[in-house]
């Protein structure tokens, strides 16, 4: 039965387009992960990373806008003092500072491990810049880092590009304009870098991820596989995980885009998800997933 269980590929209406599903991936959810102190709750939660102890950072809209877990679910520390406006991606970095995307403030911040700002990226006043703007975004997304410490901004909501900085913050290019093209955006949601430095960047309304290399050349698209909303690469699978935020299921991909296996389903109780915003995978294998509409973070162990 496992074989045949393997290559179950079924389809699914997704507007004109067909939604491409697959076997069920082997991770059961952990109840009541997330220890909480009393009198505590996350908000809206938008990111979530892991960094190489497999502790767990959750980014969320509550009073406690930055929570460290670890991998238990226990409160390692938690920062109420955060210069944003709305919080959306986390990513833990290279060198294991902790880099957050304020949607609305239009900025980047980097972050040590201890919540001291290090760098910021954002305009002055108002903050927002058009698609042009080396140093600015208009509702960025996320972040990812290459090999080399580069790393590339998902910008966003309102401009519709890919942003690549060197490793220490110098402006070094971007692709992308407004449109349903090959190399075009509509809301530029997240990006990932595989191990070979191939960008894979979320094109949330056009319903695709589109795939590139650093230079913004486009190297091919993957349209069947769901809204994506969250992307994550796992180098030792090879593998993107994904946030299907419309159809509300987490989908491990290879990296020709083919679905390997998929994850949950709409609800309000444990196990479902309500707009699965982010997401990422530890050294185990388990996945943590943040909803906007739930405000959790929920654990999914191998």
């Amino acid at each position: 039965m496992k074989p045949l269980l393997l290559a179950l590929a079924i389809t699914l209406p997704l507007g004109s387009a067909e939604l491409t599903s697959g076997p069920p991936l082997p991770n059961q959810l952990v109840k009541d992960w997330a220890q909480l102190p009393a009198g505590w709750n996350f908000g809206e939660t938008t990111g979530v990373d892991v960094d190489k102890n497999d502790n767990v950072w959750v980014f969320n809209r509550g009073a406690h806008p930055v929570i460290q877990f670890d991998k238990n679910g226990k409160v390692l520390q938690s920062w109420t003092d955060v210069p944003i406006k709305a919080s959306h991606g986390i990513r833990v970095g290279p060198d294991g500072n902790i880099w957050g995307v304020d949607v609305k403030g239009h900025a980047l911040i980097k972050f040590s491990p201890a919540g001291r700002v290090l760098m910021v990226i954002a305009q002055p006043y108002a903050r927002e810049g058009n698609n042009d703007t080396k140093d600015g975004f208009n509702e960025p997304t996320g972040v990812a880092f290459g090999s080399n410490g580069d790393f590339f901004v998902s910008d966003g909501y309102k401009n519709a590009r890919v942003v690549h900085y060197s490793k220490d913050a110098e402006y070094l290019g971007q692709w992308g304009t407004k449109g349903k093209g090959d190399g075009e955006f509509d809301l530029v949601h997240d990006v990932a870098i595989d191990k070979n430095g191939r960008v894979y960047v979320a094109d949330r309304t056009n319903a695709r991820v589109q795939v590139f290399d650093q230079e913004g050349k486009f190297l091919t698209k993957w349209t069947n596989v769901g809204t994506p909303w969250g992307l994550y690469y796992v180098g030792r699978e090879n593998a993107i995980y994904m946030c299907d935020g419309v159809n509300n299921r987490v989908v491990k991909l290879n990296l020709d885009g083919q679905i390997l296996g998929v994850l949950g389903s709409h609800g309000k109780t444990p196990g479902k998800f309500d707009f699965a915003h982010n997401l990422a995978v530890d050294s185990t294998g388990a996945i943590y997933v943040a909803e906007i509409k739930n405000w959790r973070v929920q654990k999914f162990a191998k």
